[in-house]
């Protein structure tokens, strides 16, 4: 199994603690969704020349690779000049994805307005957003997944981007967890409209809402989440396999249908500071979901 986690789970984390905690609890991937706190991949000093070629070796020589860069490009908004910023701004993410061998570049569809002829105007932007950058996905050989996250959670709306956008290039980001967390969808019902275009996965857990902590900085965690994405859901998460997220059910509809993508922990510390530090939840992951696998081709 290609097992790794996304870097939101350790937002104080410098690079070389990063390449040396996740080589020591089993990972052969990082996600790369920030670095010391900052989202912007695109500025951090380690991909900078004259850095990066040190951080390319100092990754190949923990072990690991960089599955995938998780961007904020989103298409949404109704601002011509932004989209195209945003265009920009998603060509830059798959040039550096390219010299660092990751696999995908993950974008936001995010949300769309509730008047019918906006909404299908929006839909319409998104979609030639991710075509367009699809072309240019094509030239670096880097996938561009949509990630199932805000409205596009609900498979049928993921599904019908897809469907509209028709691009080999472009493919779906299956967070597991939040078209059934937040839209109620079994995960075979997921699975059924996504599986042709799934290339990603994430992985979490969480209960029915609890009273955890809502501190200043929960709140300003929050804060900064939907500024980046206006579809971001708060969930009450907890450490992966201690909550209701059906993982058997989940492994086994991915490994009968023959996925050879990653299997990536996101576990949201960066946007919810009241959840376990990344000491705690990283390392059990990856000998967890190897068990769950194992029960499920026993199922």
């Amino acid at each position: 199994m290609n097992i790794s986690f996304s870097t939101l789970a350790c937002p104080g984390w410098s690079w070389l603690e990063l390449l040396k905690h996740a080589a020591a609890f089993g990972y052969g991937g990082i996600e790369i969704r920030m670095l010391q706190g900052d989202v912007d991949l695109l500025r951090a000093p380690e991909f900078q020349n004259p850095a990066l070629p040190k951080s390319k070796r100092e990754l190949a020589d923990a072990g690991l690779q960089i599955c995938g860069l998780a961007s904020s490009v989103r298409f949404d908004s109704p601002d011509a000049n932004q989209r195209r910023a945003q265009l920009h701004e998603g060509r830059a993410y798959l040039c550096l994805a390219q010299e660092l061998g990751a696999r995908f570049v993950r974008v936001f569809g995010d949300t769309l307005p509730p008047e019918p002829a906006t909404r299908r105007l929006t839909f319409g932007q998104i979609a030639e957003g991710l075509r367009t950058l699809g072309d240019d996905a094509a030239q670096c050989g880097v996938d561009l997944l949509l990630e199932t996250h805000g409205d596009f959670a609900d498979s049928r709306l993921a599904e019908s981007l897809m469907r509209a956008v028709d691009h080999p290039q472009v493919g779906i980001l299956w967070d597991t967890h939040h078209p059934w967390r937040f839209f109620g969808e079994s995960l075979a019902e997921t699975w059924t409209r996504l599986k042709p275009w799934v290339r990603h996965t994430h992985w979490k857990d969480s209960v029915k809402p609890r009273m955890l902590p809502h501190t200043a900085a929960t709140a300003a965690a929050e804060e900064q989440a939907r500024a980046l994405m206006s579809g971001h859901r708060p969930a009450d998460y907890v450490l992966f396999g201690e909550g209701e997220f059906p993982i058997g059910e989940c492994l086994r509809l991915l490994e009968e249908a023959g996925y050879d993508g990653w299997y990536s922990l996101e576990w949201e510390k960066a946007w919810h500071p009241e959840i376990a530090d990344p000491e705690i939840a990283l390392p059990p992951f990856p000998r967890q979901l190897r068990a769950w696998s194992g029960h499920a081709a026993q199922a």
